[in-house]
């Protein structure tokens, strides 16, 4: 049995594949881009506000630039951000549960000849009972050969982003999760140390949303504050999708007890592409960032002074035994003198 390999030849993020795709050998060559019609021209991609129970008709054009007859497979898939931070589309054996099954072309297949260009139509037809929000997915063309080895077949996949804001109440929000800190301090007792803050940024809402991030460690009143670098951005997460993130914070000082807090500034984008800025979400927590030099230094001179109160102590029992001494030898002396004095 061969396995399938998939590659997706361009940067869906971006929407259009600019560039054409080429197959191992060279001998393979197609683009594709959106086609010109009410909704515009040299569009990137699909992009659409739609409503419940709604139809859009729209148009891919494929075009076969290498020298030899094409014959791809035509298919939709929902959207999903890798761990790269980077929009992919799901795989043909993953279940579309959105736009991958919302949207349909009129076949499952196209044969393009050497230097001509077939027209794609396809239509998205979005359920009346649809949660409203934005939804991310694509038209891909895919054309799957065996490799040179004959031991597996390698997809290769060219296609372009759709965008739906299906209408309704939006919602959107973004939360701070798993918030943690790890302090590292200094050899030295008196120096700063770093801290590690790590946190997922968790898209609870139902719009894509992207932000700006703040960090800052500080202890009671605001005290040896210390804020972390700029942060990059995340991706513009799609609803329901988390992004790790570890930031450090260099020159936290050694104040036992501190708090840090993540500011996260929500950034919505509408289908004119105009960039609007949320409410900023807060989360804090509190830890501790202690110095075991000084720590180990205040129990060593803790140390030094109990011994030193047990020293001064057993010479003074001594001294007072020694006195103590003393004066029973010289009351018995006395005595004694008495006694023979009485003889």
């Amino acid at each position: 049995m061969r396995k399938t390999v998939a590659a997706l030849l361009a940067a869906l993020a971006s929407g259009l594949f600019a560039a054409p795709a080429h197959a191992a050998g060279g001998d393979v060559t197609w683009t594709v881009r959106t086609a010109s019609n009410s909704y515009g021209d040299d569009r990137s991609s699909y992009s659409y506000a739609i409503n419940p129970g709604s139809t859009i008709k729209d148009a891919m054009v494929v075009a076969n630039r290498g020298k030899d007859p094409l014959n791809l497979a035509v298919y939709t898939a929902d959207g999903f951000t890798t761990e790269a931070g980077q929009l992919d589309l799901r795989t043909r054996d993953t279940k579309a549960l959105a736009i991958g099954a919302w949207a349909k072309p009129t076949g499952a297949t196209i044969a393009v000849a050497p230097g001509r260009t077939v027209q794609v139509p396809f239509a998205v037809t979005v359920p009346a009972n649809a949660t409203p929000g934005d939804y991310v997915g694509g038209i891909l063309t895919s054309l799957t050969q065996a490799s040179s080895t004959e031991t597996i077949n390698v997809e290769r996949r060219l296609g372009i982003r759709i965008k739906l804001r299906v209408g309704g109440d939006l919602a959107p929000a973004l939360s701070v999760e798993g918030l943690a800190v790890d302090w590292n301090g200094s050899a030295n007792p008196i120096a700063d140390g770093d801290a590690t803050v790590s946190y997922t940024i968790h898209n609870t809402g139902n719009a894509s949303l992207s932000a700006d991030q703040a960090v800052r460690i500080e202890g009671a009143f605001g005290m040896f504050h210390a804020d972390a670098a700029k942060i990059a951005a995340p991706p513009e997460l799609l609803p329901g999708e988390s992004w790790k993130v570890s930031v450090p914070v260099h020159g936290v000082a050694a104040a036992v007890d501190l708090t840090a807090t993540v500011t996260l500034t929500p950034k919505i984008t509408d289908a004119s592409g105009t960039t609007t800025s949320l409410p900023a979400v807060t989360e804090s927590t509190h830890f501790r960032a202690v110095s075991w030099t000084l720590i180990l230094l205040i129990v060593l001179a803790i140390a030094l002074i109990v011994v030193a109160v047990l020293l001064r102590r057993r010479n003074r029992a001594r001294r007072r035994a020694r006195e103590d001494d003393r004066v029973a030898k010289a009351v018995a002396d006395a005595l004694r003198e008495k006694a023979d004095t009485t003889a």
